[in-house]
C-alpha cells in the first residue's frame, strides 16, 4: 500500500490556496515532496477563474460590494464561487500510478474515489462517463453548468466540479464539493447583459447543479465530508494517508507565489 501525505489546511484566502497547490507541485517535481491529498476551505469567499477564462466574465463592482475575492487558477475550466464547500487537491508526479496516463485516464481513477466519498455520505450519486452535448453552454462562464467527462451527479444534477493540469513537474487536480448555501450566488459576481439574463442564468444553474444539503435533505459538516474523502481515497486508491504539514520550503515558496503571481493583478487580469 502506497503512502501519500494528507494535508488539512485551515480556511484561507484564494491566492494562498492556489499558491500552496502550485508550491507542492513544484516540490514534487524536484522530488522534495510526497504525493499529496490536500483538503481545504476558503475565507473570505472567492471566485476562481479558469486558467484561460476572460476576466471580463467578472462583475468586479458586485464582487467587491460583497467582500468576495477573485483569483485565477492554474487549471482550466470556468468560474467557481468557493464558499460553503470542501475543496480537494491531488498533487503527484506523472509516474505515480494513480495519475499516470492520459488526462481522462487519471481523471477517471480519481473520480472513482470522489464517487465513493459522496456515496459514503449516503448520497444517491452516479457517474456519467460521457459529457452531455449542449452547445448552448459553450460560452458559459459558470463551471457547475458545463458538462464534463466522468461527472458525478445526483438526480441528474452536477455535484462536484474538478479540473486538472499536467505539467512537467507533475499532475495537479483540484475540485469542489458544495456542502450548503445558494449556488446562484455566483451569478452576482459575473457579468451579464442585464438583470433578466442574470436571473435566467441563476434559474438554469439550479436546474443543472446541486449541493450536498439540497440533495441529502440535511446539512453535512466540513469535518464529516473530510472524513468521507479520507476514507474513500484510501479504500478506492489503495492508499495510506499520513497526515503532515507543509515544509518550510513549501510555505516560503507559497508566500512568494502569492505576492508574485496569484495576488498580483498581472496574473488575475491577464486575459
Amino acid at each position: 500500500m502506497n503512502s501519500w501525505r494528507l494535508l488539512i489546511t485551515p480556511p484561507a484566502r484564494g491566492a494562498w490556496n492556489m499558491a500552496v497547490d502550485e508550491s507542492i507541485l513544484e516540490h514534487i517535481g524536484c522530488n522534495e515532496a510526497m504525493p499529496t491529498l490536500r483538503l481545504y476551505a476558503w475565507e473570505p469567499a472567492c471566485l476562481s477563474l479558469g486558467h484561460a477564462q476572460p476576466v471580463a466574465d467578472v462583475d468586479m463592482t458586485c464582487l467587491q460590494q460583497r467582500g468576495w475575492e477573485v483569483v485565477r487558477r492554474a487549471t482550466g475550466g470556468r468560474a467557481i464561487l468557493h464558499t460553503d464547500e470542501l475543496t480537494y487537491s491531488v498533487i503527484a508526479s506523472v509516474d505515480e500510478p494513480r495519475v499516470a496516463g492520459s488526462v481522462l485516464e487519471s481523471y477517471n481513477r480519481l473520480a472513482q474515489a470522489l464517487l465513493l466519498a459522496v456515496k459514503t455520505l449516503n448520497l444517491p450519486v452516479e457517474m456519467k462517463e460521457e459529457a452531455a452535448q449542449d452547445n448552448s453552454l459553450s460560452n458559459n462562464p459558470v463551471c457547475f453548468e458545463v458538462p464534463s467527462m466522468y461527472e458525478i451527479t445526483v438526480n441528474g444534477k452536477k455535484l462536484i466540479g474538478s479540473a486538472q493540469a499536467r505539467k512537467k513537474q507533475g499532475v495537479l487536480q483540484h475540485g469542489s464539493l458544495p456542502l450548503t448555501g445558494d449556488l446562484t450566488r455566483i451569478c452576482q459576481a459575473l457579468s451579464f447583459e442585464n438583470d433578466s439574463a442574470r436571473d435566467h442564468a441563476a434559474k438554469r444553474l439550479l436546474e443543472r447543479a446541486t449541493t450536498v444539503e439540497s440533495a441529502l435533505g440535511r446539512a453535512v459538516s466540513w469535518e464529516e465530508a473530510r472524513q468521507a474523502f479520507i476514507h474513500a481515497f484510501e479504500a478506492q486508491l489503495g492508499l495510506s494517508l499520513q497526515e503532515g504539514k507543509l515544509s518550510e520550503s513549501e510555505s516560503r515558496r507559497a508566500d512568494e507565489l502569492v505576492s508574485d503571481k496569484y495576488a498580483h493583478v498581472s496574473w488575475t487580469k491577464r486575459t
